[in-house]
């Protein structure tokens, strides 16, 4: 069992969060007709025809990308005290986020690799006005995904997939609905 985002109405109405019918990301299916990675592909099409993304494969990434834990889970407290929903602003900064990241890695190349990815982010926070204290923290984040043999993870991402990926927060925050975390 993994991690599903689904788009949901905002707020919610009732006890319950109702789903956003999929029509609303019916154009995500044109991006499948583009010569993308079958991977991308996969993406754009369970969005367009569900609304949702199998978030389970991008936490780490995703994470490691904002900074925070846990982001696509929705959890900032204990999970039995809250709902486990992006709000519309949630939404925005993490389409905001990983937009960014994959404009600054596009000079890398259109693979995103825990390699290309360890060099964009070394390059953003090298420049920042705490860079040896970020780079020392970035380290540590580093090495916490790597395996007991010390392997890091195997992320297999484009820079088109993590595109899709944003672009479905950001039709979110556009339109006003949050994201529920289904765990």
């Amino acid at each position: 069992m993994g991690l599903d985002n689904v788009a949901v109405h905002w707020p919610r109405t009732g006890r319950f969060y109702d789903p956003v019918a999929p029509a609303e990301f019916v154009d995500f299916g044109e991006i499948v007709d583009m010569p993308i990675s079958a991977p991308t592909a996969a993406l754009a099409e369970l969005i367009a025809k569900t609304g949702t993304v199998r978030a389970t494969a991008y936490t780490e990434l995703v994470d490691l990308i904002l900074g925070l834990e846990n982001v696509l889970y929705a959890t900032e407290n204990a999970v039995e005290d809250e709902d486990p929903v992006i709000d519309p602003d949630g939404c925005s900064w993490i389409a905001e986020g990983v937009e960014k990241f994959v404009a600054r890695h596009r000079p890398y190349g259109e693979p995103v690799t825990f390699e290309s990815v360890s060099e964009v982010l070394r390059a953003l926070l090298g420049d920042g006005r705490l860079a040896e204290q970020q780079l020392r923290w970035l380290d540590s984040r580093l090495d916490r995904l790597r395996d007991d043999s010390g392997d890091p993870p195997q992320w297999n991402f484009t820079c088109a997939e993590l595109s899709v990926l944003a672009a479905f927060y950001r039709r979110c925050a556009e339109r006003g609905f949050a994201v529920y975390a289904d765990a």
